[in-house]
């Protein structure tokens, strides 16, 4: 009877990640389109240049204190009042969301009336001044608030994912790409300068975002009027809890942003070349990555309420063997189809050859380094879950040390000899980063007794990698010669993509099985 429980308990964590991960699927598809637009549209400039510095700082705090520490502090909290103080588990809804609310209020009052400091400080290659710096200015005032309006929605996808509801969440940020999409193609030429119909889409995104939260929180009974007041005991212990998690949960966050800064001081374009190769690493990572994280943190959370030791372990060492069975197979489809995939979604327009070549030399890097990304996700659960932020603070910091080390060695080069390309280097460190990352959360939780389950020596990892390498070798001899793939008109372009894509995920598939690998009973 028991095993009949824990089964149906692991069957359920894996519909729910299929939820996730196909709601998540649909919005990067969405995303892509987004950035087929993009790139059609505005090409790789120094004016998308400013675009993407001015959308990727708010995007930064989303992550860093909303999406990231934040629900990492607030899930395991609000899991133990639903558990175990019921009564008092409006009052603290309330009050998390009104003291969050007056945080964010004085966070985007400051960036947009600082926001030609907070430029010079994201973007220091921007000359002062220049027609790039000053127009991402202007575009930050714009996009700044909807820091405001995503973190309130992050609160709520918290609030459902806690109730084991996880559609809307993930499907939530379609919205945003709707936004953008509408914004590129119908206000472009209210502005004198273009681009700066994308920063109101950003905005208007980011009030729809969190306007659609209110109906199904309202049905739930727990849509509350939000009040200020720091001495709530939740509140204290989410804050207590997210302040040392901010470092822990965002590194790879505070990477990417190191790249934006280092690759604003290398050529123009280098932004927006790591931009389009961090959104197709994004698709994996979302699919599978923060899929597998967003469900099994609040079942950790539960299981650790419970001390279900037992089922702890083999939900985290369930996960962490779907995490390396998904992202090793994406990692080498990226790297080995990378020239076709950027032509196939991005060359058209004012986007050419060039910035084909050095997008695609930074998806390789960052691909190599998307198994630790997924990887990373679904480890740090395993120390949010228990409530410990502070752990991963220390390794969080030796990674950012590491990453901000490599890129500024790579800059010290560029600028005594520069060379193209050397915006890849910086999506390397980022990835190289990443890596060192998860072998320091690993150990910890291996040494801790927390993992039974080897993710490095384990039977399946090898029969992943043998698979992905037969798989690598096989597309590589049947790819049809760039110069030819790039004659053919868009739409045969992504439908021979999609065939290789089939194809790929085919051959790794019959190979795991002629090896002998159980997908129930790895997965369930």
């Amino acid at each position: 009877m028991i095993d009949q429980k824990s089964e149906n308990r692991e069957h359920s964590l894996v519909k729910s990640s299929y939820i996730v991960g196909g709601s998540t699927f649909i919005s990067r598809i969405s995303g892509f389109c987004r950035d087929i637009l993009f790139a059609n549209i505005f090409g790789a400039s120094a004016y998308t240049d400013a675009f993407f510095v001015a959308f990727k700082i708010p995007n930064f705090f989303r992550r860093l204190f909303a999406e990231g520490a934040f629900i990492q502090s607030f899930v395991p909290v609000l899991n133990d009042y639903k558990s175990n103080n019921p009564i008092e588990l409006k009052k603290f809804i309330r009050y998390v969301q009104g003291n969050l609310a007056l945080i964010l209020f004085i966070i985007t009052f400051l960036g947009i009336i600082f926001s030609e400091n907070i430029i010079n400080l994201f973007a220091p290659g921007f000359e002062t001044g220049s027609k790039r710096f000053l127009l991402a200015s202007d575009m930050l005032k714009i996009t700044f608030p909807y820091l405001f309006f995503i973190a309130l929605t992050a609160m709520s996808a918290g609030i459902f994912n806690t109730y084991n509801k996880f559609l809307l969440p993930a499907i939530t940020p379609v919205l945003l790409n709707i936004s953008l999409i509408f914004s590129a193609l119908y206000l472009t030429n209210s502005f004198s300068d273009p681009i700066m119909a994308l920063a109101y889409g950003v905005l208007i995104a980011g009030i729809l975002q969190y306007l659609i939260q209110i109906p199904f929180l309202y049905k739930m009974d727990l849509l509350v009027m939000p009040k200020v007041g720091f001495k709530f005991t939740g509140v204290n212990k989410v804050i207590k809890l997210m302040l040392p998690a901010i470092l822990g949960t965002a590194v790879v966050q505070i990477n990417l942003i190191v790249d934006s800064v280092v690759a604003s001081l290398l050529a123009s374009g280098s932004i927006s070349w790591l931009y389009y190769s961090d959104r197709l690493v994004e698709l994996p990572l979302g699919i599978f990555g923060i899929a597998i994280a967003t469900v099994i943190l609040p079942a950790l959370s539960a299981k650790h309420s419970k001390k279900d030791t037992t089922s702890y372990k083999d939900t985290l060492g369930n996960a962490l063997n779907i995490a390396v069975v998904f992202s090793l197979p994406a990692m080498f489809g990226l790297i080995v189809l990378s020239n076709h995939i950027i032509v196939s979604l991005f060359q058209y327009g004012s986007f050419t050859i060039n910035d084909t070549l050095m997008s695609s030399m930074s998806l390789i890097a960052y691909s190599i380094g998307l198994p630790a990304f997924i990887l990373m996700k679904v480890l740090l659960t395993g120390f949010f879950s228990r409530q410990d932020t502070k752990t991963p603070v220390k390794y969080g910091m030796i990674a950012v040390l590491f990453n901000i080390i490599m890129n500024l060695s790579v800059l010290s080069y560029y600028m005594i000899n520069p060379f193209d390309g050397a915006h890849a280097f910086l999506a390397l460190a980022t990835s190289l980063s990443a890596w060192l990352q998860v072998i320091l959360l690993y150990n910890n939780l291996r040494n801790s007794g927390y993992i039974n389950k080897s993710i490095f020596w384990a039977k399946p990892n090898y029969q992943s990698l043998l698979s992905c390498i037969i798989m690598a070798i096989i597309l590589s001899y049947t790819l049809i010669d760039i110069l030819e793939w790039a004659k053919n008109v868009y739409y045969m372009r992504g439908s021979l993509l999609l065939l290789y894509i089939i194809f790929g995920a085919a051959i790794y598939a019959l190979i795991m099985y002629l090896l002998g690998y159980k997908i129930k009973k790895n997965y369930i």
